[in-house]
């Protein structure tokens, strides 16, 4: 319990169970919606925002927040509008905001070592001010989730009948989208550009593995960003490894765990029945 001494450390442990919790929680319409590739998107793309952020001498998460929001309209309006592949138009903005990012930071005078922890994450400099933020954008997003569940889990499934129904879908899409891009941008101080967008797949498709229903598919995935945060904070400072990497090797962990014993394909249920004839 030592590592609960360090009051960085304490910043440290807060700020990655409530970021387990919102990346979790937003991951479950991630899977749903089979919007992956988006988060991916959206998570590179926020090192041009970044470097627009220290160009200019701004906050370089507001100036990403909002850079990946137009990001992610941006990529909706032409996938929807221009009938184009998602992942393709994806692909497209993913490419033109990581060189405009680099063009950018090449711009910059001097030395930027702060970017290097949004590339990486440094969830061990994360202050106050970046954990009152966290709670300020989760709050907002849990809320919008809460309040349009049904709606949001009935687009997911039938989108058509969801629109014939008089559900607002374009604008339940496009508000899914500046959900992920915000819970992207605050995600990037713990885990970093690179591995951001593992926790909106992995605790989701975790829950999907080990359950039928989205109740406890949402209780799972939650369940799985926490214990993923946690243990893995624990074992970065036990082994002296990245934090944000050694956190998302033990939701991935916890995938193929899922995977193996998962009841939708009936492994578990074979080992058991080869033990027993054994």
């Amino acid at each position: 319990m030592d590592i609960l001494a360090y009051e960085f450390m304490q910043r440290a442990f807060v700020a990655g169970i409530l970021a387990g919790v919102l990346c979790s929680c937003v991951s479950l319409f991630v899977v749903l919606q089979r919007m992956a590739f988006v988060g991916v998107g959206v998570s590179h793309s926020a090192l041009g925002g970044i470097a627009i952020g220290v160009l200019l001498g701004i906050n370089p998460v507001f100036s990403a927040a909002v850079f990946c929001t137009l990001v992610a309209w941006a990529i909706g309006l032409v996938s929807k509008k221009g009938r184009l592949h998602e992942d393709t138009v994806i692909g497209v903005f993913f490419s033109a905001s990581m060189a405009l990012g680099i063009a950018l930071i090449s711009l910059a005078p001097g030395y930027q070592p702060e970017l290097f922890g949004f590339l990486f994450g440094n969830i061990l400099a994360v202050t106050k001010a970046d954990l009152v933020l966290l709670a300020a954008a989760g709050t907002v997003i849990l809320l919008f989730l809460v309040l349009f569940l049904k709606e949001l889990l009935f687009v997911c499934f039938d989108e058509e009948s969801a629109r014939a129904a008089g559900i607002p879908v374009s604008f339940l899409y496009f508000a899914l989208l500046t959900a992920i891009a915000v819970t992207v941008v605050v995600s990037v101080k713990i885990l970093g550009i690179v591995l951001a967008s593992a926790l909106l797949v992995i605790p989701a498709i975790t829950g999907y593995e080990t359950c039928r229903n989205f109740r406890g598919m949402l209780v799972v995935s939650v369940c799985c960003g926490v214990f993923s945060a946690v243990a893995g904070l624990w074992l970065s400072y036990l082994l002296n490894l990245p934090s944000g990497a050694t956190i998302v090797l033990c939701a991935t962990s916890l995938f193929f765990l899922a995977f193996l014993v998962s009841p939708r394909r009936g492994r578990l249920q074979r080992i058991l029945t080869a033990l027993g004839r054994s």
